[in-house]
């Protein structure tokens, strides 16, 4: 009999490797610049929590064990905002835009189901689902139920890498079922959102040493396609995580451009906390000064404190601009969720290629 979901043991997973024997949980991101591995969620709203494990070893990703998970029907979801909302607040935007307020903002909605068996939801079941339906190349596994974290994400979206002294981001503007479904308005969105993390970067890089190696390039993953551009900076003598996280966070793909401006309309429209989703999701070895976090998109999250019971969380959303057409950017957020839904009920078994990592 398997254990319960609560009484499962501490880990973490991220690209091929399994963190076990928790030792430390802090919020405080100096710890990152400190020593061990640490595994690291910031949620949207800027709750962090970083975990140090002891034992950390090479180990797949298991096969999915029958009956393990037990995920809520593709068609048991509700939102935080409905089509008619969703789409009022896309018009809203634009008004945003037309006067001057922002260029750019994220629009994003929060889907809950209940879970069919709270007490043995165990986010590494699922993991086992995600890998196999929708593999991701920055996939990753953060179970701590004494904290409140039960997370798995099957993200796209490279949100900060660091080796050594070098910084990277990745960020992901422009989606479509192929790459002739992409528009000028995605290039557009693309581009002022890589201005967006240039800016952010060059708070904490060396002045002259943030570049773009990569811009719009075409990244391929299950069922879409993204538009992915690459920032790169030296950090300065004096910054580390804690000054690198401040400047960046939240990443700015998932909020808009001016940050400042597009973070309060997002304030005003959205109904729901965003949570891990469109947070920073990922892993530090301080030992070794490396680390990369993803933007926790495609992200699913147990939430055991909701009135209602336990339930499941993920988020979807889209970026706003003057071209938006309300209804096509409703359709793009049915798009992101769709796929990931159908393997989250436990239905899905296909096995699909691996996502591109073009333009990396």
């Amino acid at each position: 009999m398997r254990a319960r979901a609560y009484d499962l043991a501490p880990l973490a997973r991220f690209g091929g490797l399994l963190a076990t024997d928790l030792r430390d949980v802090t919020d405080d991101p100096a710890a990152l610049d400190s020593s061990g591995f640490w595994a690291v969620v910031a949620d949207f709203e800027g709750r962090l929590v970083c975990a140090r494990f002891g034992d950390v070893r090479r180990a797949p990703v298991p096969a999915p064990e029958p009956g393990a998970w037990h995920g809520p029907a593709p068609d048991a979801w509700t939102s935080s905002l409905d089509r008619a909302a969703y789409l009022a607040g896309v018009r809203r935007i634009r008004e945003h835009i037309a006067a001057g307020e922002v260029y750019q903002a994220n629009l994003c909605r929060v889907l809950s189901a209940a879970l069919p068996d709270p007490e043995r939801a165990d986010v590494d079941a699922l993991t086992a689902l995600l890998a196999r339906g929708n593999p991701a190349p920055y996939a990753g596994t953060v179970r701590l139920p004494a904290h409140g974290v039960e997370i798995a994400t099957a993200s796209p979206e490279l949100f900060l890498r660091r080796a050594g002294r070098t910084v990277e981001s990745g960020p992901i503007k422009g989606t479509g079922r192929t790459a002739a479904d992409l528009l000028e308005k995605d290039h557009a969105e693309n581009v002022m959102i890589v201005d967006l993390v240039r800016n952010d970067l060059g708070r904490v890089c060396a002045t002259g040493s943030v570049t773009v190696p990569d811009l719009c390039a075409v990244e391929e993953h299950p069922g879409l396609v993204h538009l992915v551009s690459t920032v790169r900076g030296a950090l300065a003598e004096r910054a580390g995580w804690p000054q690198l996280l401040a400047a960046a966070f939240p990443p700015g793909s998932v909020t808009g451009a001016p940050k400042s401006s597009a973070m309060r309309i997002i304030t005003a429209l959205e109904t729901a906390p965003r949570g891990p989703y469109c947070g920073g999701v990922g892993w530090v070895d301080a030992d070794r000064g490396t680390g990369e976090l993803a933007v926790g998109i495609r992200t699913f999250w147990i939430d055991r404190t909701a009135p209602v019971g336990p339930v499941l969380r993920f988020g979807t959303g889209a970026g706003i601009t003057w071209d938006s057409d309300p209804g096509r950017e409703w359709a793009e957020t049915q798009l992101k969720a769709r796929r990931l839904l159908t393997v989250a009920s436990g239905v899905d078994r296909s096995r699909p290629s691996a996502p591109s990592r073009a333009g990396r």
